[in-house]
């Protein structure tokens, strides 16, 4: 509950911060979206069993753009956390997400953009295997967290479509969890122990490098009246180790608006990470695609 707390309010002071700010200055533009989904049920002496159950989704997304002349600056936040409470054990965590993007452009034609992009990728709280266990995290902030920096062009043929492409990129993976990191966790590599006493020689890496290319393709588009879908595909390959395994992050949602507060939505996110080692029902270890859905309806408060 204090989660629940902390996270309502936050989104609150967030919205607030944003309608005080005088009016945004000539060539820079913005917009955001705060919101809360949430589903509920109580039960009291029902002969068909279940129990109670509370599941909410806190949401912030805002951009800041700025363009002018040759040049334009785009960034853009993501911010996502949600619980499901059931009954009195312990909440258990179905989303969580602080990603931030930055892409620096300069025009080089009509469609064409010389570009710099960072990004960064995280998560706020601590996530369980569930199944296994729910004391023993296997991950956190930071835990793993993803910077990138890379150079290249984007192409910009469309309002509702852009592409990226930088042949020099660099991708730090971090793991600040020594734990987690002595475990090989996210790519790292992992701690050393004497095979005749188990004692612990070496400690496990906290980051890794890579150094590779990256494609980023952006759709944003509007299917239906009061029905958006935007997508992202994100795709790398590290020069310096099995080039020929890419990394694949692609993001999808379907927003449907009910009214000016009232919406639904669909997100649906798939990754593959070479690095990134899962155990299957089979007990066998290896990398796997990871798939996401979430189905939402809440409150939501477009601003600027």
């Amino acid at each position: 509950m204090k989660k629940f707390t902390f996270i309502i309010v936050s989104l609150f002071l967030l919205a607030q911060l944003s309608f005080a700010q005088e009016e945004t200055p000539k060539n820079w533009t913005s917009n955001g979206t705060v919101g809360l989904n949430f589903s509920q049920s109580y039960l009291s002496n029902w002969a068909a069993g279940g129990d109670n159950a509370l599941n909410w989704q806190g949401i912030l997304n805002y951009s800041i753009n700025y363009a002018k002349n040759k040049e334009k600056w785009e960034n853009g936040i993501a911010f996502k956390l949600g619980y499901s409470h059931l009954g009195d054990a312990k909440p258990i965590k179905t989303d969580d997400q602080i990603e931030l993007n930055s892409l620096y452009g300069y025009k080089a034609s009509e469609k064409l953009f010389y570009s710099l992009a960072f990004s960064f990728k995280s998560q706020f709280a601590e996530g369980f295997d569930y199944k296994n266990d729910s004391t023993t995290p296997i991950s956190k902030f930071l835990a793993p967290g993803y910077i990138t920096l890379g150079i290249g062009m984007e192409w910009v043929p469309s309002k509702i479509f852009s592409l990226n492409f930088s042949p020099l990129t660099g991708r730090i993976t971090i793991v600040n969890d020594q734990d987690l990191a002595d475990a090989g966790a996210f790519g790292v590599d992992k701690a050393t122990y004497d095979a005749t006493t188990g004692a612990k020689l070496t400690d496990g890496k906290t980051s890794r490098f890579e150094f590779g290319s990256k494609v980023s393709a952006k759709l944003n588009v509007d299917i239906a009246p009061n029905v958006n879908f935007s997508s992202k595909l994100e795709l790398f390959s590290d020069y310096l180790n099995n080039p020929q395994n890419i990394d694949i992050d692609w993001q999808n949602l379907i927003t449907m608006k009910v009214n000016s507060w009232l919406n639904a939505n669909i997100s649906a996110n798939m990754i593959y990470d070479d690095n990134i080692n899962i155990t299957d029902k089979d007990g066998k270890v290896g990398p796997r695609l990871q798939f996401k859905e979430v189905l939402s309806l809440g409150l939501s408060y477009n601003f600027k």
